[in-house]
């Protein structure tokens, strides 16, 4: 299994779960060994499916029946985000990912195509309240992988890195991360001279193992300087 990634703990909750703890791997049935590989699998690999295609006309009809009561399922467009996002870049639209809804900006003359485009868009968000990119990110990040987001800052007044720049990086790391394990992510040499971290909210010291919250900015103090 170690191979494969999978935990032992993820093991030995399937096996308690399938109720074969203590019953030997001799006398298991093609039934049992099929049960508990199922369940393995469900805790050590999760997934989401990304119903694509939301904008097509019979996708209204596809992915009731692809859904059928299983939350793991989400409608998408990834053409409809993609053409967002451009259109974003170039400054014809107001948009941000996951939003529910978008606007044209001011002083931007649209071509009937384009205009037509965005019709298509605005109906898909209508019916599915997003493009449905985002909410799968987000529900595999901090849903199935229970990861959190730390802001890791350099400067702890001005909240920035070594160029000024504001809140420049956002670490996703798994719940129950620490600061030195944050410290490692960013630099091993950091993680090396590993003195202290410091909440940039609360302005106190933490220790090495002290463990990591959501939304924490955090600025790492280390006597081994970055390579």
């Amino acid at each position: 299994m170690s191979g494969l990634a999978i935990k032992e703990r993820s093991v030995f909750d399937a096996l308690n779960e399938a109720g074969l703890n203590n019953k030997k791997a001799v006398n298991w049935t093609q039934q049992d060994l099929l049960d508990v590989c199922q369940k393995i699998r469900l805790r050590s690999k999760p997934i989401i499916i990304a119903a694509n295609k939301a904008d097509l006309q019979s996708a209204d009809r596809v992915i009731p029946r692809i859904k059928n009561n299983r939350p793991e399922v989400i409608a998408c467009s990834a053409e409809a985000e993609s053409l967002l996002r451009r259109a974003t870049k170039r400054g014809i639209l107001k948009y941000l990912p996951g939003d529910n809804s978008f606007e044209i900006k001011s002083g931007n003359s649209l071509s009937e195509a384009q205009t037509k485009a965005l019709d298509l868009v605005r109906s898909l968000l209508g019916r599915y309240g997003s493009t449905g990119v985002q909410e799968a990110i987000n529900r595999v990040c901090f849903g199935l992988l229970k990861l959190i987001v730390v802001y890791p800052v350099e400067d702890e007044i001005k909240l920035t890195d070594k160029k000024g720049n504001v809140l420049p990086d956002a670490r996703l790391v798994p719940q129950d991360s620490t600061a030195k394990d944050l410290a490692r992510l960013i630099h091993e040499d950091l993680a090396k001279g590993f003195l202290y971290a410091i909440d940039v909210r609360t302005k106190h010291r933490l220790g090495a193992e002290h463990k990591l919250k959501n939304n924490d900015v955090i600025k790492i103090v280390s006597a081994t300087s970055r390579g």
